[in-house]
């Protein structure tokens, strides 16, 4: 694996009549983030993120998973959550309101498929510290609001970009990275985490 892959996080529903009509399209995310050459993390929970997780790990991808729990015993146990398709989990123990500040602010930008309260949640910290954003048009839940939400809230949209194809808001989501970079520090960000790399060896 290439040193300095962007980390795309997905954002959806756990469970429930949201994720089983969007199931098929978390998997083709986690897919196409994987064969987009990114790195694929979630909060490690069912549903969305996991369709997600089996997607990109079947593509040959790498997956970090982001736990509530402080333990593997109760990231099981307490929080009955999978562990498949994981690469690496980090078991922050701080609940869910904390594993979501953590695995957002962790991210280069975030996905949102489908969604309930929790990924309102991630959205508004993705907004605030001004991240990338994808919503998959069309998917339901919280993703299907949220051009509601961001009117009446009238903030702006921010760097949200909406697309139903998984393929294109994928591809659309890394050229924005790579914007965001450039405008940020005049380089690209595969070129900006190599010159942060060479200042760590020091």
């Amino acid at each position: 694996m290439s040193k300095n892959k962007y980390k795309i996080c997905i954002s959806g529903a756990a469970g429930g009549a949201c994720f089983e009509s969007a199931k098929e399209l978390a998997y083709e995310i986690g897919r196409e983030v994987a064969r987009q050459g990114a790195i694929l993390v979630t909060g490690a929970t069912t549903g969305v993120p996991n369709e997600a997780a089996r997607g990109a790990h079947e593509a040959g991808g790498m997956v970090i998973g982001f736990s509530p729990a402080a333990t593997v015993k109760e990231h099981v146990k307490k929080y009955r959550l999978p562990t498949d398709f994981m690469d690496m989990t980090v078991f922050t123990g701080f609940g869910y309101a904390g594993r979501n500040l953590i695995l957002t602010r962790a991210s280069d930008a975030v996905i949102l498929v489908c969604g309930r309260i929790g990924t309102l949640n991630e959205f508004t910290i993705a907004f605030e510290d001004k991240k990338i954003i994808g919503v998959l048009a069309g998917s339901g839940g919280t993703a299907s609001e949220l051009p509601h939400i961001l009117r009446v809230a009238k903030r702006g949209v921010g760097h949200t970009i909406f697309h139903p194809d998984p393929h294109t808001l994928v591809k659309k989501v890394l050229e924005m990275i790579n914007q965001h970079y450039k405008a940020e520090y005049g380089v690209g960000a595969r070129k900006w985490k190599k010159r942060q790399k060479k200042l760590s060896d020091f």
